[in-house]
């Protein structure tokens, strides 16, 4: 006897194996039709699974979180099957879900275009017509070789020929198309629908090796309805009109070039943008309690090696020798070997590090607008939200283990103000111990725990995330939510038990004892570049009063009015604001045009009667509505308006 336990806590008994397609019609035939596949004491199988233990049984639907990602994964099986039929000799390589739909990388003489995509989705749905019943079959290594060489399908042998030895290889097949893959998959290939879109063509590598084949990715996205689509698509419209890199350039705010791959050039307004959100910031964290600190951009590879991070982020880290240095210094090369740092945090300890501390000086928390540098894949790379060069809004709190909830309560408190000012929504996930780490079991086990612990005393509301911490302990993400639905992952909190041992960091206890601090590591931003390309996109470039690099231009109606233009824009810079001024010979429909497509929130409209009545003509952007102020109060209530958060 099989006995079944179903997620409302009921118990169903089999007297012999059964399938979780059979599981879910003994269920009722509502759950047979809609049931997609089959999850058996908390993983996700095929429907077709047949189960012949005791088990934790729940049949997924399209309800279940998890049902998208496997839909998508079936759709780029599909697209694949499409292509060959269309294009034969096309090679088919690996095709995943992602975040926001699927992808499948082919090799082929002739590049695909988006000319193709009408064609290629027409024949995805005549597949998905067809219903054809998805199979996982199990071949060994030496049969699967055979099939994929006779076939033409030379990438997909050579990835035969990588997978682990006695690792068992599944074969999923769709009519007479199969591919690798490890599952799970839908029952048929009409349980796709027809709510795709293929949305673009790149070009990737194989294996992400440059120096490898050259293989064409084709993107697309899949959903449950066609009205969940429709929207997705719209939202893909609005963001680009919503594109940083684009309104950057028109706003004169940055740029980048191919001889600085990853870095960015900051223009007079895009830098005044960086350090009005740096005021702002550096106002919070004093108010808070930090020291801001600054530490080199060079630190020997020892410490890395110390920390840990050169086992972990060697192939992403920027290196320097000198070598007078090290004939002058050192025998062995090696260790004259420095990198530039791809984060703060072994730099913060040896700040700590310096003198004796004490029990009462903790909790310490050092903060660092610091420079860093990672070597990202040139396929990685996106304007400024992924680059090589960032400033992070870096900040370490060393504390005692009893204090890890008040500090945690404290940080929460202070990221969600900063959030809240900038028009943000959040959530937040937990993330835990990953597969690659440092420390025993043990240790993490009391760091997780005491991450947990001081997240519900916080009050917050946590979406587990596993296996996603950093390699020397558990994180909180905090997670931003834009104005047109994206999530970014920005800010973050972690509790780190181990590297202020590893790099000697102490304190002196109430009892004498020396002891190891608590390392919370901490940002809200995550770096700089991110955040300000994540304001631009969300406020589609027309930032809140207090953040606009120009808040305000004064344009004059006449030449007569120039003079009265500067003192009014005088009057307001003396005020605190950021303001210029338009002289030119240009008609003021035209002015009002141009700075408004500039984003410019205020415009300040002067002529002759302004001269003589001492007025300003007030026009806000998205307004066609201008108020006629008197230049005193125009001063005081714009001045007002423009001032920081704090």
């Amino acid at each position: 006897m099989i006995n079944i336990s179903l997620p409302d806590g009921s118990v169903r008994s089999f007297d012999k194996p059964v399938s979780g397609a059979e599981i879910a019609a003994a269920i009722g035939p509502g759950l047979a039709k809609a049931a997609l596949a089959l999850r058996v004491d908390g993983g996700m199988k095929d429907l077709g699974t047949v189960v012949d233990h005791d088990a934790r049984i729940a049949i997924v639907t399209s309800r279940d979180p998890d049902a998208l990602e496997l839909l998508r994964h079936d759709a780029a099986h599909v697209l694949a099957q499409a292509v060959q039929e269309l294009y034969p000799g096309t090679q088919i390589t690996f095709g995943p879900a992602t975040e926001d739909g699927f992808y499948y990388d082919f090799v082929r003489a002739e590049p695909f275009t988006p000319d193709d995509f009408a064609r290629i989705e027409q024949r995805m749905a005549e597949i998905v017509d067809r219903d054809l019943p998805i199979t996982r079959e199990v071949w060994d290594r030496a049969r699967i070789k055979d099939y994929f060489r006779k076939h033409g399908e030379s990438f997909k042998a050579e990835w035969a020929d990588e997978l682990p030895k006695g690792e068992e290889i599944s074969v999923y097949r769709q009519g007479d198309w199969l591919d690798m893959c490890l599952g799970p998959h839908l029952p048929s290939t009409g349980k796709l629908g027809k709510a795709f879109k293929l949305t673009k063509v790149s070009g990737a590598y194989w294996r992400g090796d440059a120096s490898k084949a050259q293989l064409q990715r084709v993107y697309g996205t899949v959903f449950f309805s066609d009205k969940d689509l429709k929207a997705y698509l719209n939202r893909l419209e609005e963001a680009e009109k919503r594109d940083h890199r684009r309104l950057g350039r028109e706003m004169g705010l940055f740029h980048q070039q191919e001889d600085s791959a990853g870095m960015v050039y900051w223009h007079p307004k895009g830098w005044t943008l960086w350090r009005t959100l740096e005021a702002y910031l550096r106002r919070k964290l004093e108010a808070d309690g930090y020291v801001e600190v600054k530490t080199p951009q060079l630190n020997d590879r020892r410490l890395w090696e110390a920390s840990g991070h050169w086992e972990k982020f060697r192939e992403n880290m920027y290196l320097s020798e000198n070598e007078e240095g090290l004939r002058e210094f050192i025998a062995d090369p090696a260790q004259r070997i420095f990198a530039l740092k791809p984060m703060n945090c072994p730099c913060h300890i040896q700040i700590f590090n310096q003198g004796l501390r004490s029990y009462r000086e903790l909790p310490l928390r050092l903060a660092e607008m610091g420079s860093c540098h990672r070597f990202e894949p040139s396929g990685a790379l996106h304007g400024i939200l992924r680059v090589r060069s960032f400033t992070q809004d870096d900040a370490h709190i060393f504390c005692l283990e009893e204090q890890i909830e008040s500090e945690t309560i404290r940080f929460c408190k202070l990221l969600g103000e900063v959030y809240r000012d900038l028009g943000f929504e959040y959530f937040v996930k937990f993330s835990d111990r990953p597969p690659v780490r440092i420390g025993s079991d043990a240790i993490w086990d009391q760091a997780e725990g005491a991450l947990q612990s001081a997240s519900k005393a916080a009050g917050l509301d946590l979406i587990l995330n596993p296996g996603e911490g950093a390699f020397y302990g558990p994180k909180l993400e905090f997670v931003l939510r834009d104005a047109i639905g994206r999530d970014w992952q920005c800010g973050t909190l972690q509790v780190d038990f181990m590297l202020p041992e590893r790099l000697g960091a102490s304190y002196v206890a109430e009892d004498g004892a020396r002891k190891v601090p608590v390392m919370l590591h901490r940002a809200i931003f995550g770096s700089f570049e991110r955040m300000i390309g994540i304001l631009i996109e969300h406020h589609a470039g027309r930032f809140p009063l207090w953040l606009a690099p120009t808040q305000a231009v004064v344009a004059t109606i006449v030449n007569d009015a120039d003079s009265y233009a500067n003192e009014v824009a005088e009057r307001l810079r003396t005020a605190g604001m950021r303001v210029d001024t338009d002289l030119r010979n240009e008609k003021i429909n035209y002015k009002v045009r141009e700075h408004s497509l500039a984003h410019v929130p205020l415009i300040l409209a002067v002529g002759r009667r302004d001269i003589d009545n001492r007025t300003v003509a007030v026009r806000r952007l998205g307004s066609e509505k201008q108020e006629v102020l008197e230049l005193g109060a125009a001063v005081t209530t714009l001045s007002a308006e423009a001032r920081p958060p704090y």
